[in-house]
């Protein structure tokens, strides 16, 4: 029999799998490259079902004669391995993303003589909304807090996003690049809700003056409409008496990590530098505050991150990783944020350097907003496993709603505000899940 291969990512399997697979069948047996969690991680979010869950199903699907693990986007390692003598796909393909890896497969087929099998795509099939409507279902409070956890193992880095109210997780859930022509195609992998941002919405000082009730409206508010996985600002975590019972809470809510941050005393905004008093706490003494809240969860999946302040207010890097050492090995701190105000990066890419000499696997968080002009993929080439943009919904919503706000009052109307600053009301409506008949 001739070999038939079908590569699939198949979170959902709908009636246009089962025609790719009836319609390989007529050519030969069926081979299903199965996408791993971690190629399938690398265009776009996790998926809903383990890799194993996923080969399972595949196993029992009649005309499926083999499932084999692929590792990338890209066929050709397989293909180069398997030899088929077909590579089956829908026609949907030959544009967009996919469009260069469709001619990557043509030219390799040509190298030993293998043919590719278009078929018309099924178009009785809404892939979008069969996936956002399983995702809703799935979205429980243990398994939402378990993604972070699970994104650390499959991607060499996550690129995180600040949401500060339900509006704002809805645009980190959903918006996406695509270019066509690299065939690239990414999200953003979770949601940092922001003290600072949290207390400027609300038009208070960032001084831990939002009590904790109120930032879990925020939080909750966020959860409700969205999926992907949440990390705190949880400023100095108060109390170590409170804090462990906050981490119970939040592993309720489905939270999958908070971190805090090595000050006493009236909170500084860590942006302010040595230009404002930066206390910084015993570092034994708020270890124990990270080892509370340990000791305190009670599931896995649920990560409590050190924020070294120690660079903020001119100690240097030999205090900061002393302070990471401590946090780590007498607190169980999962992973360190380090932070920095200096513009040109050296301090933040020296105490990686120095970091991973002690651990390379401990994750490090950075939140580059004073030294953004290092790529994403730079910055996990120093070390770093998350990386947070943590302001700027915040930064750009403040300068459209001011020009908005101007705009009106110079002209007397809002139809110039309407035409230069504002989407239409029915871009708003579409937004939100339910509003559109």
């Amino acid at each position: 029999m001739a070999k038939v291969y079908a590569a699939m990512s198949a979170d959902i399997i709908h009636n246009g799998h089962i025609n790719i697979i009836r319609e390989g069948a007529k050519y030969g047996d069926v081979m299903i490259g199965l996408l791993t969690d971690e190629a399938i991680a690398s265009y776009k979010r996790l998926p809903m079902l383990s890799y194993k869950e996923r080969e399972a199903i595949f196993k029992e699907i009649k005309g499926v004669s083999e499932v084999v693990p692929q590792t990338t986007l890209d066929y050709t390692e397989n293909i180069l391995k398997y030899k088929p003598d077909y590579i089956i796909h829908g026609d949907d393909w030959r544009n967009g993303v996919q469009k260069n890896i469709r001619a990557k497969i043509i030219e390799t087929l040509a190298s030993y003589g293998g043919k590719l099998i278009e078929i018309p795509y099924t178009n009785d099939v809404n892939c979008t909304a069969l996936e956002r409507n399983t995702r809703e279902l799935l979205n429980t409070p243990d398994n939402r807090r378990a993604k972070l956890r699970r994104l650390l193992e499959l991607k060499p880095y996550i690129n995180i996003m600040e949401a500060s109210n339900g509006l704002s997780g809805l645009i980190v859930e959903n918006t996406k690049y695509e270019n066509e022509d690299q065939g690239v195609s990414r999200e953003f992998d979770g949601m940092w809700v922001s003290s600072l941002c949290d207390s400027s919405f609300k038009g208070k000082p960032d001084i831990e003056l939002v009590d904790l009730t109120s930032r879990l409206n925020t939080i909750e508010e966020i959860l409700e409409v969205t999926t992907k996985p949440i990390i705190l600002d949880g400023d100095t975590g108060g109390k170590t008496e409170h804090f462990a019972y906050n981490v119970r809470t939040l592993e309720r809510l489905g939270v999958s990590a908070i971190i805090i941050e090595d000050k006493t005393g009236l909170k500084q905004n860590s942006l302010f530098g040595t230009d404002a008093k930066q206390v910084l706490d015993d570092p034994h003494e708020f270890a124990k505050k990270i080892k509370a809240g340990k000791v305190a969860q009670l599931t896995r999946e649920f990560l409590i991150f050190a924020r070294i302040e120690a660079l903020i207010a001119g100690y240097g890097i030999d205090e900061a990783i002393m302070r990471a050492k401590i946090y780590i090995e007498e607190g169980g701190a999962d992973g360190i944020m380090i932070h920095s105000k200096e513009k040109d990066g050296s301090e933040i890419k020296e105490f990686l350097r120095r970091f991973r000499e002690y651990s390379r696997d401990i994750p490090v968080i950075l939140v580059p907003t004073s030294y953004n002009q290092f790529t994403e993929e730079e910055l996990c080439e120093w070390g770093a496993n998350i990386i947070i943009h943590a302001n700027h919904m915040l930064r750009s919503a403040y300068p459209a709603m001011l020009k908005t706000a101007q705009s009106v009052l110079e002209h007397h109307r809002s139809l110039e505000a309407s035409k230069d600053y504002c989407i239409s009301i029915k871009d708003v409506l579409e937004l939100i899940p339910g509003t559109k008949q």
